[in-house]
Parts: C-alpha cells; structure tokens; sequence
C-alpha cells in the first residue's frame, strides 16, 4: 500500500552497522519521516531510532513486527537478508520495502554467477575461471599466471578474497577456501581470476529495475594496517569523491557498465531494485568491475549519505514505484572522509565492553559525524561490542581538509585498545 501525500511515516531498517546508522540518520533528516525503528540496531542508531531486539535473518519476526506496528517503509542495511530473500518476504505480505528480491541479489551472493553475466554481456572485468573441484582448480594455477586472485563464492564478510603471488601461496589458498572451508559454505565453489592493477574506486547507485541513477565516487581502505599492509577487513575508512573518478571514467562506466548491467539483470528475468553498489578498478586497458555489491558499502554510505543533497526517503520510494528517472539526484560540492576507529587486534582477535568517552562532542559540531558500527548500552554507557566500533566522518571543501577534520575528529573520542589507520585518503595527494 502506497502512502497518502502529506501522511508521515513509520520506518523500519534492518542491520546493526555503520552503514544502517548513516541510513537511520539520513531518513531522520527526511519531513516524511514521523517514528524510526531498527532491529536490532546498535547504541548509536538507538538515540535516533527505536532499537527492536529481533535479528537481521527472523525474517517472519521481522514482518510480523512491521505488520503489528503498522510500517509504512522498510529499509534492507544487511548483504545476508536480501542474500536469503528477506525482500520476498515483505513483498508476499504486501508490505512496501526497498531492496533487491532474492533472484536479484544473487549479484552479490554469487561471484560466479555475477561474472558469469559479465562475460554474458560483455560487461568489462577480469578473466577469470569458476571451479566446484579443488583438484581442478589446483590443475590451473599449474599453468596460470602470478599473481592471481582466488574469490570464494558466497558471502564472506568482505574477506573472501585471497591475492597470490606465487604458486605456492595460490595452492595453500586453494586448501584454505575449498578444503579448509576457512569462509564456511562460500567456498564450495571458487572463481580464480587474473590479477588486475590500478586505481579502485567504489560507486554506489540507485536503481528501480530499469534506471540507474549514480551517487558521488568513493575510496574504501580494506587493509588493517597502514600502506595497506596486514589482513583484509570490512573496512577502516573511506573517502568521497574519488580523484581517480574523472568525467571521462564516468562517462565510460555509464555507457559500459552502469545500464548495460541494469539491463542483464532485467534481461534475465532478474530486476533488480535498490542499491547497486559496483567496485572498480581503473586498469590501463580502461575501467573494469571487480565485484558488485546489492546494497550500501559500509564504510562508504558514511561519506556519501551525508553529501547527499536529496531526501534519501523520497529517492527510494522512487525506486521501489519505478519511478527513479524523475529523480534529480544531487550532491553537495564538496568531500567527506571516515576513519574507523577498531579494537587493537580487529580483525582477527579482540576485546570488547570498554567504556567509550567523547561522543558528545559531535552532537555540537556541524559537519562531523560519529556512526557507530560495533557499540552497545551497558548500565549506562556506551561500550565497545565489535571490531569496527566507530566510523568517525568529517566533511571539509575538499578531501585534504576533510581529511584533517576527520583525524582531528578522532582525537575527541576515547576508549581502550583503541586502534585505527593514520593513512586514510593519502592517496589524495597522488592525485
């Protein structure tokens, strides 16, 4: 059911991250929006929001509390719902939510199926091979080309990717994902591609089924460590826009990739409704996808929703009543940085339930944003619960000031093991 005009709304969004605070405090900001629940939420998105403790994968718990509190709009944050077809599931109950269905967000939930509609329709990325055999693929690397990328199938926390220098590194991969199972049922099968070099650049987009409608640029940092040294991780900040993401490259991507991947999804009876979220490397050869994503990246949505100039409530209605081409999507003239602040040991081992002191400072300055990420209420105090525990963001009239905002930001808050990167956004004096 579609709402009146003038009516405000209640709102539901599923997750408990980052990325579902920055979506919670962009809805907030919307007239549209009268009560906002999460489920389950996290300490920070509960100071906007109504923290409901049911999780992200009860999907009947999930409707049956949207049908009971008379939810006018639902939010997906979360890669594994839309996986296993939380969409669906509201949609059979006639409840409005924004999304992909589960047939449309097989585009993250399969890197070989995603690759395979690549190849399908000459949509530009690495070559690659799928393998359900370990032996097979071990046959492969025999003959193949150093260094290589090993990616397990399924989803794996952003982490399910392996960059082998050599032979014997590939082959102990191998072992890792298929035989180990090191990243569960997502290594039952396995895609092996060639090694790409050059710039990465993250896009996000909205889309309604038919149109596609891009967001600014943004450049995540998935390496734990300064100089993109240590393990990969969820992310420990980004930027926005990118340097690297010229008119030229936009122009390239819209004609190549942009549509024509809209256009596959729609062509194998797979519409796809949300967010498209496409990672990029800008080889010599021109841009090319490294992977889609069927929702907001996280970091990245904390230095893109603040930019953005629309009510982000008004955009997604778009979407799920197809009527994306109307919207005039705009972003401020300016940049945002977000440095995540972890616990020592993230992402691999870590303690949690330390006090975090500073957060007020935030409530009073204007352009600076504190989303949490791994929080929660402990007898009155907010506490560390996660390896991600806060993406500190900061907006400035260029990415160099808003890089030193944001570190600056980084000093108000406290608490202990507090770890983070001190190179987010160095690449912007490469630019």
């Amino acid at each position: 059911m579609k709402m009146e005009e003038g009516l405000t709304m209640k709102l539901l969004i599923v997750g408990s991250g980052g990325r579902e605070h920055a979506i919670a405090q962009s809805a907030a900001k919307s007239p549209k929006v009268d009560k906002i629940y999460c489920a389950p939420g996290n300490a920070g998105i509960g100071q906007i929001a109504e923290c409901v403790p049911i999780g992200a994968m009860e999907f009947d718990k999930l409707a049956s509390f949207a049908k009971e509190q008379a939810i006018d709009f639902t939010i997906i944050g979360m890669d594994d719902p839309l996986v296993g077809g939380i969409v669906d599931v509201f949609e059979s109950q006639g409840l409005r939510v924004f999304g992909p269905r589960k047939n449309a967000a097989i585009l993250e939930g399969s890197k070989a199926f995603s690759k395979d509609l690549m190849k399908k329709y000459h949509i530009p990325t690495a070559a690659y091979e799928t393998f359900d055999d370990p032996a097979k693929a071990l046959a492969y690397l025999e003959t193949a080309k150093m260094p290589i990328v090993l990616k397990a199938d399924g989803l794996a926390l952003g982490k399910g990717v392996l960059i082998c220098s050599t032979l014997e590194e590939a082959k102990a991969g191998v072992k890792e994902i298929m035989e180990d199972k090191k990243f569960g049922s997502a290594g039952n099968h396995m895609v092996v591609e060639e090694f790409m070099t050059g710039r990465e650049v993250s896009v996000l987009s909205f889309v309604d089924g038919k149109t596609i409608k891009i967001m600014s640029s943004a450049q995540d940092h998935k390496r734990a460590q300064d100089g993109d040294q240590g393990l990969n991780t969820g992310g420990m900040g980004t930027f926005s826009p990118s340097p690297f993401y010229t008119q030229e490259v936009d122009e390239f991507c819209q004609k190549y990739i942009y549509q024509p991947t809209v256009d596959a999804m729609a062509a194998e009876g797979r519409p796809f409704t949300g967010i498209i979220f496409f990672g990029l490397m800008l080889t010599e050869e021109g841009p090319k996808v490294l992977e889609y994503n069927a929702r907001f990246g996280d970091p990245e949505a904390q230095v893109v929703l603040p930019r953005m100039k629309n009510d982000m409530i008004e955009v997604m209605e778009a979407c799920v009543d197809g009527r994306l081409s109307e919207v005039d999507l705009q972003f401020e003239d300016n940049a945002a940085v977000c440095v995540v602040l972890a616990s020592e040991g993230y992402p691999v081992a870590y303690e949690k339930n330390f006090p975090i002191r500073g957060l007020e400072r935030f409530e009073a300055e204007e352009g600076y944003y504190c989303f949490h990420a791994g929080t929660a209420k402990k007898d009155g105090e907010i506490v560390t619960n996660g390896g991600r525990v806060l993406g500190v963001t900061a907006k400035g009239a260029d990415l160099k000031e808003a890089r030193a905002n944001a570190y600056q930001a980084t000093e108000w808050v406290q608490f202990d093991n507090k770890y983070m990167r001190h190179d987010i956004g160095k690449a912007i004096d490469e630019a």
